[in-house]
């Protein structure tokens, strides 16, 4: 769990504030390269610090206990193309107005677009959830710009001086902001009671969750999103924000509504719905997440004898 700057040793401390400063400097020596081109830079430097910093091992360890029908040339392909989506993602997180016009350039379409539609129409609250698959800050952007009233809830960093500029970084696309925590969800709480919407990211480990099946492995998994809908009478819809060949520009899916019926069910759809889509672009999905704790040495379901 994260935890404040003044209750980390300073062993802990010194580790963070030094991983801030390189990152730091390479997010601004970044910025000063042009946005065409600082893009595709960040993918390609996290391509080459990917292995030394074990992001290859873990995207391997997950591909094997998830996918071991994909050959080795195929695994090694995608530990590239994760770290350059990584990359690149992080660079758009900080550019600001580069990123917020290719984001409002980019096509939406999908057959929750008039669920989402309807709603704001008839002041009803959404919850939208998403994973971090492509760039789900593109869609949150999309949609900001098309006049929704958009609070997005996010999970603190474990890195605190990380933390503080990110969180500005984020915000600046859209307000408001809500942390994980007691204080957080009271906030989001009355923003939907307002009528507003809300993006999820609901694709981690979460402890006190439900072990439901993604990737045909049981993953520890938060049924709230789904919960807040039933409480709330708020539309579910699933939303990605999908990275197009160039690398450069997106197209927003807004899935299919997800009807109310209890929490598990619901929970499970948005699995569902997020592991076809992550099929269909395997690399734009964080294959660095440690989604499935504890890993069984069992064999997988759908390939038994591999």
């Amino acid at each position: 769990m994260p935890v404040a700057q003044s209750e980390l040793v300073f062993s802990q401390r010194a580790k963070y504030f030094a991983s801030n400063l390189v990152l730091r400097a390479l997010i601004g020596g970044l910025k000063l390269i042009p946005y065409r081109w600082r893009v595709p830079s960040m993918g390609w430097i996290l391509r080459m610090l990917a292995p030394l910093v074990g992001f290859h091992k873990r995207v391997r360890r997950n591909l094997e206990y998830t996918r071991p029908d994909l050959s080795n040339a195929e695994v090694n392909r995608l530990c590239h193309e994760v770290a350059d989506n990584v990359g690149r993602t992080l660079a758009e997180l900080y550019a600001g107005k580069p990123f917020w016009a290719r984001a409002n350039a980019a096509d939406i379409s999908g057959p929750g677009l008039e669920a989402l539609k309807r709603a704001q129409a008839e002041g009803r609250p959404v919850i939208l959830v998403t994973g971090h698959f492509g760039n789900y800050d593109a869609a949150r952007s999309k949609l900001v710009q098309m006049g929704f009233n958009m609070g997005s809830l996010y999970r603190r960093m474990a890195n605190p001086y990380f933390n503080e500029h990110y969180v500005k970084a984020i915000s600046a696309t859209g307000k408001p902001m809500f942390e994980q925590g007691k204080r957080g969800m009271v906030e989001m709480v009355r923003h939907l009671k307002a009528g507003g919407n809300i993006a999820i990211v609901a694709d981690m480990h979460a402890m006190g969750g439900t072990y439901l099946p993604f990737f045909g492995r049981p993953a520890l998994t938060s049924t709230v999103p789904a919960e807040l809908a039933l409480k709330y009478k708020a539309a579910f819809i699933p939303i990605y924000g999908i990275r197009r060949e160039n690398g450069m520009d997106f197209d927003v899916v807004v899935a299919e509504e997800i009807a109310h019926s209890d929490p598990v069910t619901m929970t499970q759809a948005v699995c569902d719905d997020l592991e076809q889509r992550i099929r269909a672009h395997m690399g734009q999905w964080f294959w660095l997440h440690r989604r499935w704790k504890p890993m069984h040495d069992t064999p997988h379901p759908d390939y038994p004898k591999r």
